[in-house]
């Protein structure tokens, strides 16, 4: 009726159906995040690539991009535990009372990408404007090539296209129980995913091979990229 984004709306009535019955705190949605069921393995999950990585001379660090609540994300204990770098999520400001009053972000769709290039140029800030400078492509934080972005929705496929065109690695993932693939399928069709698999993050599923395997073929691949710029380098002095 009034053409709102679907996260602001979304936004906007959880505030309207609370008015009278209760008041949508910081405190109340982390409780909510705090209850949300996972997946297998997502605990452990975070921990166990890090040190994968590290074994393999790659440092890993983990974002999420969400359309979600940064607030319940925030209850989640992977992230009382440390697990994330950064939250990017659609959030709410809040009163001196702690009260949400109003979207202070909706990320959603194309708008996801922004934060892409934040992780790419290490301006992870969210009211950075350096996100629009030029970086050359050596002096880049972490390449394209090097990511690796997991999503199972349509918000997801503006980021999952901007990581696959550009050499990194997207995966598309879909329920474990129900095993309904028709959205991967699509992703792999149009070109928006390079792999799919169940959301099943224990040791040793589809899912964690396949991540495994992208950190052994990164940690190759840069061995050779920091000849190159080595080379390049030289070259250019004596140029």
């Amino acid at each position: 009726k009034n053409d709102m984004d679907n996260n602001l709306a979304y936004m906007y009535k959880m505030i309207q159906e609370a008015v009278g019955r209760f008041y949508v705190t910081r405190e109340k949605l982390m409780e909510y995040g705090n209850q949300v069921e996972l997946y297998e393995g997502v605990r452990t999950w975070f921990e166990r690539i890090r040190k994968y990585g590290l074994e393999h001379g790659v440092r890993i660090e983990h974002y999420i991009i969400s359309s979600g609540l940064k607030e319940m994300i925030e209850g989640t204990e992977m992230v009382r535990n440390g697990a994330f770098k950064k939250i990017y999520a659609s959030a709410f400001m809040f009163d001196d009372k702690g009260v949400a009053v109003w979207p202070a972000q909706a990320i959603n769709y194309t708008n996801k990408t922004q934060f892409l290039f934040r992780i790419q140029k290490g301006v992870l800030d969210i009211n950075d404007p350096g996100v629009n400078d030029y970086i050359r492509p050596e002096e880049q934080r972490v390449p394209f090539r090097n990511m690796i972005y997991i999503g199972d929705s349509d918000t997801d496929i503006p980021c999952m296209s901007l990581v696959n065109v550009n050499g990194g690695h997207s995966i598309g993932v879909y329920d474990p129980d129900s095993k309904n693939k028709d959205k991967v399928y699509k992703m792999m069709q149009h070109h928006r995913i390079r792999y799919y698999a169940p959301a099943d993050y224990t040791d040793g599923s589809d899912l964690d091979t396949v991540v495994k395997q992208i950190i052994q073929k990164t940690a190759a691949y840069e061995a050779l990229e920091q000849q190159y710029v080595r080379n390049k380098h030289e070259a250019e002095s004596h140029s």
